[in-house]
């Protein structure tokens, strides 16, 4: 019996580029291993933000299928993709009475872990 589960972590602050090099870096391994790798990453924020994602998929998992004894070892990362969000627009004065935008960047993370 193939077991299954999607968590999916919405508006985070990151931009979807960043943290897409991050999802990239932890697609089809076992969640012990993304998990460590994500650990060490260089890009922090981003990469603890998808070790939650990854932890909340596995809970997910044993929550939907508590009557039988889920092994997390053998648990996969089957699919892990970032799409872009809402994007906060903000001004900041510039010389000449200028305005100069800044753009602040979010994006959605969805996760599905797999035996």
């Amino acid at each position: 019996m193939e077991l299954k589960a999607k968590a999916v972590a919405k508006y985070i602050r990151s931009s979807a580029q960043k943290a897409r090099l991050v999802a990239d870096e932890v697609r089809g391994k076992k969640v012990g291993e993304a998990l460590s790798l994500l650990q060490f990453s260089v890009q922090k924020m981003v990469s603890r933000d998808v070790a939650k994602v990854i932890k909340s998929a596995v809970a997910n998992l044993e929550d939907v299928n508590s009557d039988i004894n889920v092994d997390t070892d053998n648990l996969i990362v089957e699919t892990i993709f970032v799409d872009e969000g809402p994007v906060l627009k903000r001004f900041t004065p510039m010389s000449q009475g200028r305005a100069g935008r800044i753009i602040k960047r979010m994006c959605h993370i969805s996760v599905t872990v797999s035996q």
